[in-house]
C-alpha cells in the first residue's frame, strides 16, 4: 500500500491506541502514488466513543492548582494532539499531485503528533486519568472540513493559523505547570513546542509552494483566505521568536498586529 493509502487507513481508526500504532507503522520509504485519487470508505476521522464533544464555551474550566484541574488541562492538550494526528493524516491522503516531499513532511508530522499524544496520555495516567475522561471540542477539525477542497487554504489556516497559536500559548502553559510543581508536564510542553515549530514551518513551506503555483503573494493571500473560511482572528501575545523559527517573515509578523478587515 502507498503512504497515502496507509494514512487514510490510520485516519479511519477510531481507538487512539490503534491509530497511534497504525501511524507509527507507516514505512517512511513506502511508495506515495501522488496522482492516485482516493476516497474514504468510512467516516473521517475515526473517533473513539469518548471524549464527549461539546461547543468550546461548554468545556468546563478548572483551576490548575488542583489535581483535577491539572488533569483537565493536560487532557485538553492531549485532545489537541490527537486532532493534530488526524490533521496531518488528512493533509497526507486528501490532496493529490503534490511533490513527494509534501507527503513525507506530513508523515513526519503525523508520527511526531502521535508521540506527543502518547507522552500526554502516559502522563495523564500518573494523575489517575485517561484520554476521554473530560469533555472536549472540535474546533481544529471544523477548519479541516471547511478547507477539504483547497490545499492552499488548508496550509494557510490549519498549520499556519490554528497550530501556530500553539506556539504562542505553549510557554504560558508550561510556566503554569512549573508553578504547580509538574516538571514532567512542563518537559512534555518543551518537546511539543520544539516539534511544533517544525510543523508550522512545514505549513509555511507548502503554503508558499501553493501560492507560487497559483501566482499569489503569500502576505496578500492570507487575509483573503482567512475571511473566506472564517478563520479565528489572531490575538496576542505572540511568540515572535518561535514564529520566526517556524518561517514567518518580518512582514508577516508585523501583520499580526494589523487591524483585521473584519474588525472594521
Amino acid at each position: 500500500m502507498s503512504i497515502r493509502q496507509l494514512a487514510l487507513a490510520a485516519l479511519q481508526c477510531c481507538e487512539p491506541a490503534e491509530k497511534v500504532v497504525a501511524v507509527l507503522a507507516i514505512p517512511d520509504d513506502a511508495p506515495i502514488d501522488a496522482a492516485q485519487r482516493l476516497a474514504a470508505s468510512l467516516p473521517v476521522p475515526g473517533r473513539p466513543g469518548k471524549p464527549a464533544c461539546v461547543p468550546p464555551a461548554q468545556v468546563p474550566r478548572r483551576a490548575i492548582g488542583t489535581p483535577a484541574g491539572r488533569a483537565a488541562l493536560l487532557h485538553a492538550i492531549a485532545h489537541i494532539e490527537f486532532n493534530a494526528i488526524n490533521l496531518a493524516l488528512d493533509a497526507l491522503w486528501r490532496f493529490e499531485s503534490l511533490p513527494p516531499a509534501y507527503y513525507r513532511d506530513w508523515l513526519r508530522v503525523a508520527k511526531e503528533e502521535a508521540y506527543h499524544f502518547t507522552l500526554l496520555q502516559d502522563h495523564l495516567a500518573t494523575l489517575g486519568h485517561r484520554y476521554g475522561d473530560f469533555p472536549a471540542h472540535e474546533g481544529l477539525w471544523q477548519m479541516a472540513e471547511r478547507t477539504q477542497d483547497d490545499v492552499l487554504a488548508r496550509m494557510a489556516l490549519v498549520p499556519r493559523t490554528l497550530e501556530a497559536r500553539g506556539l504562542d500559548a505553549s510557554p504560558a502553559i508550561r510556566d503554569k505547570l512549573m508553578r504547580v510543581g509538574d516538571t514532567a508536564g512542563a518537559a512534555i510542553l518543551d518537546i511539543i513546542l520544539r516539534d511544533e515549530i517544525g510543523h508550522v514551518a512545514i505549513g509555511n513551506r507548502w503554503y508558499r509552494h501553493a501560492c507560487a503555483q497559483q501566482g499569489l503573494a503569500p502576505l496578500a493571500a492570507y487575509p483573503v483566505l482567512a475571511a473566506k473560511y472564517d478563520a479565528p482572528r489572531l490575538r496576542g501575545p505572540f511568540n515572535l521568536e518561535a514564529r520566526r523559527q517556524a518561517g514567518f517573515d518580518e512582514d508577516e509578523l508585523a501583520a499580526l498586529d494589523a487591524p483585521s478587515p473584519r474588525d472594521g
